[in-house]
């Protein structure tokens, strides 16, 4: 059952006062554009304030969806109504969403709780928590509690018992559950796919794509387009971020080698082929929740590549996304539809945006279709499978089920402790502190981000700055976002190189020679750095990108955050990590190049990231350490 509930004006609403797109309350849209008519044109201060609040009060009227599961005793499974017209029961509310536990799960389970409690070959299902049911009742388990017992013994108990995972009951149990729901399984199934088909009507097959992760969302997206457009040719992208898990590989290969996909939706994978995550561990830390680095280098800038490789001469691109809006309070705000805020040309479409856990496990469930082994073991996620924002369960389940993961993990961790000094390196990985860390403390790399400058003395709006590298031609190359960079003008015997507006008017004189490490920057007019100039109020503005400009040469590890901020395709990262025999560290080795042809001078590149440089927040160091 669901209910659809305004925060801001209190009302219950019908599904027909509710934006479908946007998740907002109509009844707060119609008060607004009452006071609107009344106010519009209202030069009086205190009628502008009112319509403001207006204003306000509709930004913020999100519409809850108060979901409500039900037990049916003589079904023995969750329904989605409070009465079951199959029994002709009332049924008896349990959670607000649930999922089926696989018999791989209740295998662990078992081990886990003792002979306490029958599991294995039961109705069990998960709501979140603490809390499972069986057969109807509620078992609270103290997941912290279990994860005290040695994982190494219980993978040797788990693959002993092995043999007592049966389907057979548990199907008959997946069954009930389908039929008990088949009503609030077409009503999803019909309504998401007559709006897919709306979407879609307007775009040709080779403007169309699906974001494919191997998610148990993405497969059901990818399932409900290709009902959707049968026949039609919408191919697949998999964001194989190279720490997937490894069910996730042989899904997706079964993915690939299904015969409607090799026809009619082929899967493309964009990949970073050029870094290995563990050594760019050694290099910048593991990353944490405030410090997902990973994500910009193996999930966000390769997909961007990969879709801008193969749309580059599309003028308009629809993609289909799996999420939802119930995942976290920072999706909750999101849109149906929408634009998507990197790539000006496409549009993004959630199909199952207002879909919870239920929802998604009684489609898949229903259709048969195949999806990620990991959801069988009891995962609830299944993108990187060491990801930072994963629970301490998910990262106990691979202590049992990958164990020579969970071992390099693990060390890597450890490394990275011993290296920066912790006080406790086993008890700083064991109670996961890694996941909270912020900055490049003990690091080698962060002392490059600290840009070293003295004002002179003697020319004004001028600065010495002492660098971390040495100048090579590639630290004009991050100066061209202020404009043309000319080498003839200045004087070479001091290693001058000016930056020229479209007039050929000087806005910045650099002074240095290739090979030191000295370089003076006089800022010689604001006024005349292009685009840039738009957002700079003085010499200190101008000063603080200069800054983030030296901050990213001296610091740079491709990570491409700033290419992929790039809508003009103006900026290409080319990268090498080697070993450095000195120091027994990796290195990254930089190319780094803006194309001066496409460059806008927008600056967005300088400025969408703190300090210039997304790498600048991670290296970070606190002041007295």
């Amino acid at each position: 059952m669901i209910k659809y509930y305004c925060q801001v004006c209190g009302n219950y609403l019908e599904p027909k006062l509710i934006d479908k797109n946007t998740n907002k309350c109509l009844v707060c849209k119609a008060n607004l554009d009452k006071i609107y008519n009344k106010y519009g044109n209202s030069t009086k201060i205190e009628e502008k304030k009112i319509l403001n609040d207006f204003r306000v009060r509709f930004n913020e009227s999100y519409v809850k969806h108060e979901y409500k599961i039900f037990w049916s005793k003589t079904g023995n499974v969750p329904v989605f109504d409070d009465y079951c017209n199959v029994y002709s029961e009332k049924c008896t509310y349990i959670s607000n969403d649930i999922r089926p536990v696989f018999p791989e799960e209740q295998l662990l389970l078992q081990i886990l709780t003792g002979d306490e409690y029958k599991i294995i070959n039961q109705s069990v299902w998960y709501t979140g928590g603490r809390n499972y049911f069986i057969n109807g009742k509620k078992l609270k388990v103290s997941r912290s509690k279990m994860m005290l017992k040695d994982a190494n013994e219980l993978a040797i108990e788990y693959n002993r018992r092995k043999d007592e995972i049966n389907y057979i009951q548990f199907e008959y149990i997946i069954n009930k559950f389908v039929e008990l729901n088949q009503d609030w399984f077409s009503y999803l199934k019909d309504e998401a796919i007559s709006n897919i088909q709306k979407v879609a009507k307007d775009y040709e097959d080779d403007e169309m794509f699906i974001s494919f992760s191997g998610g148990k969302d993405s497969t059901v997206v990818d399932d409900l387009v290709t009902k959707a457009l049968l026949h039609r040719k919408v191919i697949k992208v998999f964001g194989d971020t190279t720490l997937e898990f490894p069910s996730t590989y042989k899904y997706v290969e079964r993915i690939k080698a299904d015969e409607y996909n090799r026809k009619y939706s082929k899967v493309l994978t964009a990949k970073n082929k050029h870094d290995d995550f563990y050594q760019l561990c050694d290099i910048v830390g593991p990353p944490s929740r405030v410090m997902r680095w990973c994500c910009t280098y193996f999930k966000t800038t390769p997909i961007s590549d990969r879709i801008d490789r193969k749309f580059k001469n599309k003028k308009k691109l629809l993609t289909f996304y799996g999420i939802r809006r119930n995942e976290s309070q920072s999706r909750s705000k999101y849109d149906m539809e929408s634009d998507s805020p990197k790539i000006s040309k496409q549009r993004v479409f959630a199909p199952i945006i207002d879909w919870f856990d239920f929802d998604v496990w009684l489609y898949i469930v229903s259709t048969g279709i195949d999806f990620n082994k990991a959801y069988r073991y009891g995962y609830s996620r299944v993108g990187c499978w060491n990801c930072p924002n994963n629970n301490d369960w998910a990262m106990f389940l691979s202590k049992i089920h990958m164990p020579e993961l969970s071992k390099k993990w693990t060390d890597t961790l450890m490394d990275f402790a011993i290296k920066t000094n912790k006080e406790d390196p086993k008890g700083y990985v064991e109670d996961n502190y890694w996941k909270a860390r912020q900055g490049g403390n003990g690091l080698a790399i962060a002392d490059k981000a600290i840009v070293n400058f003295q004002p002179c003395v003697t020319e004004a709006d001028t600065y010495n700055y002492h660098l971390s590298k040495i100048i090579t031609e590639g630290l004009y190359q991050l100066f061209i976002p202020f404009g043309k960079v000319d080498f003839q003008i200045g004087n070479k015997r001091k290693g001058e190189v000016f930056i020229l507006s479209s007039k050929g008017i000087p806005s910045i004189r650099l002074q240095g020679k290739i090979g030191t490490d000295l370089l003076k920057v006089t800022i010689l007019d604001i006024k005349e750095m292009g685009g840039i100039s738009r957002k700079i109020k003085n010499v200190e503005d101008a000063k603080r990108k200069i800054d983030c400009q030296i901050t990213k040469y001296q610091t740079c590890v491709a990570c491409s955050g700033c290419k992929s901020v790039c809508k003009f395709d103006a900026i290409s990262v080319t990268n090498e990590t080697v070993f450095n025999e000195t120091t027994g560290n990796y290195d990254v080795v930089v190319d780094y190049k803006i194309n001066e042809n496409k460059c806008a001078r927008c600056g967005e590149c300088i400025d969408h990231y703190d300090s210039g440089c997304y790498m600048k927040k991670v290296l970070r160091t606190k002041k007295g350490k």
